[in-house]
Parts: structure tokens; C-alpha cells; sequence
């Protein structure tokens, strides 16, 4: 992924660990022992009773559906907001320092806006009327408007590896991987303010609890998960992975809203945990180089991108296990993305291929490998159904 600096009162083995793994491309470690967990499916995780009687966070949206906090989010659920949204699939290339835009209806790249120096990912604005590209290394954000595709005048903020809103839509929250930071900032003009800073290392990915009161963030870099106080802007509980070498990537809520799965490219798997118990997680095996988490429109299904190996595996709620898995029939190295308007197409980045997938959610046949610039990363599929977004690639409620 991106390039570290010397990080200060680390020992020397970590740093030199953590360096050779970015030199790799954050994706092609290799098989490592001392995992604990399951198979194929994980624990089935108790209800807290607790947790389901506590009011929400302060201005958020009330959950549409207690028992399905993706029920928002079916096919032609479109917000007022963005139902005249033209559709279309954003591609940050963090390489070439552009943005590819694909016309999904064939599968064509339609234009190339140029960015700053590293976009990472393309985020939809809580509000749903902003796109803002993530240029990590040039510390800027660029905003796309979504219903003309043209870029604005980029914003001043550092180190914008991941962006992230409250449920509340009160503050952005920026992952500032290298600066080791959450940075709370105006959700609109991006102005600062509160700081947040983290002991671990690598801060890049989140989600939010169905109460919006806390969100679990994953760091890459020192195989650590923290829990953070949506409402005071607060670190509350942090926790080592317990596995050697463990990169945890893509946060993901499962729909009943009791349990949260991380992607972990070193471990090769998803990691199950507690958020309200924030007790050791278990790991279900997937495949190498374990990256994004993807639901499906009905909620059933969870699509994992197994970037290190060109395969994508299924995990159904229901049965709490892995049921299928599609293999690129050229390879590939399938990263960060979503799922279509209607839900019948997974969009994944080729994170080293230049290149994008598109992939029937029925059947995982390929219906398309598209080239873009170097290196594309999170790419957007925009508009999306929801109520409002909660940002990386977008995670709609």
C-alpha cells in the first residue's frame, strides 16, 4: 500500500517487519502458524441485551431495521439525492494519479480525471453528494460531484489514507495512517476538530456498531484492532491479533448488528469478533491475501476478495460459514470495490494488474477485466442504495 516513515518507541524488528511487508505491496506475505479460531465457520456470538436496549448515537438516522441494519440498502432504494446520479464505477489509481471512470452499462472507462499524488480511495460523502478521492501522499482531498463526474478544487488535509463519517454526520473522521491519528473533522469543509492519537500502527480501515456509539478500526501494520468512542472521540479498548505477522485490512458489521468481521491479508482470513465484548476474535480461513468485505442487497451473503490468489469467497449469515468460492479465470489480484445499484454485480479493483473485475453475484462468472491506471485501489460503484454513507468505499445504511 503506501510507503511508512520511521515511527518513533518501536523496537527495530517490528519496523524492519513492517517495511519488508510494504515492499511487498501489502499483499503477498506468506503463510504464517499460531492462529486460533475456526475453519469454516466461526461461534455463533451471544446477544447483549444491552447493547440492543441503548439509545443510538445523538442525530443519527434511526436504524431502519433492528434486525437487518442493511435494510436501507436494497435494489432501487435510492435517495432522493442521488436518483439522477448518471451510474458509474470510480477508480482511483494510486500510481498514476488519476481516477478512471467506467460507464458500467459497457464496461468502458469513460474518462480520466487527474488527482493528487496517491489516491487511495474514492469515498461517497455521508450527505451523498460528494465523492472525495483520498491522495495519501499529496495530503489532499479532491471532490468529484457525482452528477456531472467533474473534480473540484482539491482540500488541504494530511495524510488522508481512509475517510470515514459518524452516523451522526457530524464529523469526518480521517485515517491518518503514517501520522498515526484519527483526525475528526468537519464533515464539509474538512477543518479540524479533535485529534485523536493511536499507539498502533497503520490505522486504515473501520465500521460502526448499529448504535453508531462505537467503531472498530483496524491497524495494518501492527496486527492490532482499536475500539473507539464515536461520541468523545476516544480510543476505549485495543487489542494485539493473535496471530504472528497479522495484517487486519477491510471492517465489516454483519446485519443483524452483533458482530464484526475483519479481512486479515497475513492471516488469510476473516477474523469474527465481540465489539460490545471486544474479547479475542476467532479466524475463519478464506484464502490468501484475505482483503475486502462486500454484502450482498438481501443482506445473506458477505463477498471476500482474496487479493493474494485471484479468488472471491461467499460467506452466508444464515449458515454461518463459507459456501462458495470464484476463482478470476486469468488470475488477478481482486482489492477494495462494491456492489452495484441492482446487486447483480461485484466491482473489485486488480490491485497489481491494472485492471478491474466485474462479477456476476449469482453465478462469480466474470463478466468483465477492464484496464485502468497503475495501481487501482478503492474504487467507488456510485450511486449506491442508502439512506446515507458511512464512507471508505461505501458502507450505505
Amino acid at each position: 500500500m503506501h510507503p511508512t516513515t520511521s515511527p518513533t518507541q518501536r523496537t527495530t524488528a517490528l519496523l524492519v517487519g513492517a517495511l519488508l511487508v510494504l515492499l511487498a505491496g501489502c499483499g503477498s506475505g506468506g503463510e504464517k502458524s499460531g492462529a486460533r479460531g475456526t475453519e469454516q465457520a466461526a461461534p455463533p456470538l451471544r446477544p447483549e441485551k444491552t447493547a440492543a436496549a441503548r439509545a443510538g448515537l445523538p442525530g443519527m438516522p434511526p436504524v431502519h431495521d433492528p434486525q437487518d441494519i442493511y435494510a436501507a440498502d436494497r435494489p432501487g432504494m435510492l435517495s432522493p439525492v442521488v436518483k439522477n446520479f448518471p451510474s458509474r464505477v470510480y477508480v482511483p489509481n494510486t500510481n498514476s494519479n488519476t481516477v478512471s471512470v467506467i460507464d458500467p452499462a459497457t464496461y468502458k472507462v469513460i474518462d480520466t480525471i487527474p488527482v493528487g499524488v496517491q489516491p487511495q480511495h474514492v469515498v461517497p460523502s455521508w450527505d451523498l453528494k460528494t465523492l472525495w478521492v483520498n491522495n495519501n501522499r499529496g495530503h489532499t482531498l479532491t471532490p468529484i460531484d457525482p452528477a456531472t463526474g467533474k473534480a473540484g478544487e482539491p482540500v488541504g488535509v494530511h495524510d488522508p489514507y481512509n475517510l470515514y463519517f459518524t452516523p451522526n454526520g457530524k464529523y469526518a473522521v480521517v485515517m491518518a495512517s503514517l501520522d498515526r491519528e484519527l483526525v475528526f473533522r468537519d464533515p464539509h469543509t474538512m477543518e479540524t476538530r479533535h485529534t485523536e492519537p493511536v499507539s498502533c500502527y497503520g490505522v486504515n480501515h473501520a465500521d460502526f456498531s448499529a448504535d453508531g456509539r462505537y467503531f472498530i478500526v483496524s491497524c495494518e501494520f501492527s496486527a492490532e484492532l482499536l475500539k473507539v468512542d464515536t461520541e468523545k472521540m476516544k480510543v476505549v479498548g485495543k487489542q494485539r491479533l493473535p496471530f504472528e505477522g497479522a495484517m487486519p485490512q477491510d471492517v465489516k458489521l454483519s446485519p443483524d448488528g452483533k458482530t464484526f468481521y475483519i479481512a486479515d491479508m497475513i492471516a488469510h482470513g476473516v477474523w469474527v469478533l465481540d465489539g460490545e465484548k471486544f474479547t479475542e476474535p476467532a479466524l475463519i480461513p478464506t484464502g490468501k491475501g484475505a482483503h475486502g468485505l462486500y454484502i450482498s442487497r438481501d443482506s445473506k451473503e458477505m463477498y471476500i476478495p482474496n487479493r493474494g490468489e485471484g479468488s472471491i469467497s461467499v460467506f452466508d449469515f444464515a449458515r454461518n460459514k463459507l459456501t462458495k468460492k470464484w476463482w478470476l479465470p486469468d488470475g488477478g489480484s481482486p482489492d477494495m470495490g462494491g456492489v452495484s445499484a441492482d446487486g447483480k454485480v461485484l466491482w473489485l479493483s486488480g490491485r497489481y494488474h491494472s485492471e478491474v473485475y466485474a462479477i456476476d453475484t449469482k453465478t462469480g462468472e466474470q463478466l468483465a477485466r477492464i484496464p485502468v491506471g497503475s495501481g487501482p485501489h478503492g474504487l467507488a460503484v456510485y450511486p449506491q442504495p442508502g439512506r446515507y454513507s458511512l464512507g471508505h468505499t461505501g458502507v450505505f445504511r
